[in-house]
């Protein structure tokens, strides 16, 4: 299927490695020039070398820091100028996980707390009042927040306050902006195989879902070039949960 993606511009947060890296990939690979973005510029510059290399596609890689908003203004501009444009944005960067243990009350902590949303939550919402203005102007646009499973499960306190979070974000864009075709939703992965997945966490991980088997990257990023699409304009302000499936819970 041609998902008509060729010529289209996207920025990807959280992309030097792991989903980030894999949705770029799959971008590239469907025809989109990509500036990928994250903290460090050594290894988003090699992340930028291979992807380039493997799909001819243009790929930029620069730095942000999405906690703080002169950053964020300043990533998007640049990625404006690199690419002529932006047409999708793809908020991933946050700290794996979360920024510390929060199983218990005791545990959870108002500084972790605070930290793993301004990095994630209101990164996101940085990032897409950035570019928002673009899309809008272009009557064209798409963006795909990656969130978390933790959202609709307990066990962590700040996984599940940040995922929760990034749908209610997401659903306000995607109301906002939909007149000015504009769409907005949310990935909510859960145990995802990346480049630093072991195989105890693989059995783990395949044993707590449906499937039997451990989620790849690539599989979400399959599902973020999907929504990405010109065909996908009738999903908007939805979360997609790409876990393997839960069991025994029946969500509608």
């Amino acid at each position: 299927m041609d998902l008509q993606l060729t010529g289209k511009r996207a920025l990807v947060t959280g992309a030097s490695r792991g989903i980030g890296k894999a949705i770029a990939l799959a971008l590239a690979r469907e025809g989109v020039d990509v500036v990928i973005a994250a903290r460090n510029l050594a290894p988003l510059t090699a992340t930028a070398r291979e992807l380039a290399q493997a799909t001819g596609r243009r790929i930029a890689p620069l730095t942000v820091d999405t906690g703080d908003d002169a950053s964020v203004k300043a990533l998007v501009e640049a990625a404006v100028r690199e690419l002529g444009g932006v047409d999708i944005l793809v908020n991933n960067a946050a700290t794996p996980g979360g920024a510390a243990p929060a199983a218990t009350i005791a545990q959870a902590t108002t500084a972790a707390l605070l930290d793993d949303v301004n990095v994630k939550v209101a990164g996101y919402l940085r990032t897409a009042q950035a570019v928002a203005p673009h899309l809008v102007k272009a009557s064209w646009g798409r963006i795909i927040n990656i969130g978390g499973l933790a959202a609709r499960g307990t066990g962590h306190y700040v996984a599940s306050i940040r995922n929760g979070a990034v749908s209610s974000l997401t659903k306000n864009l995607a109301d906002e902006l939909g007149p000015h075709g504009v769409t907005a939703n949310v990935i909510h992965p859960g145990g995802t195989r990346t480049e630093k997945t072991t195989l105890e966490a693989e059995a783990r991980i395949a044993a707590s879902n449906t499937i039997g088997r451990i989620v790849d990257a690539s599989e979400i990023a399959w599902l973020v070039a999907i929504l990405a699409s010109p065909l996908s304009g009738a999903i908007n302000g939805e979360t997609l949960a790409a876990g393997g499936g839960t069991p025994k819970v029946i969500g509608y």
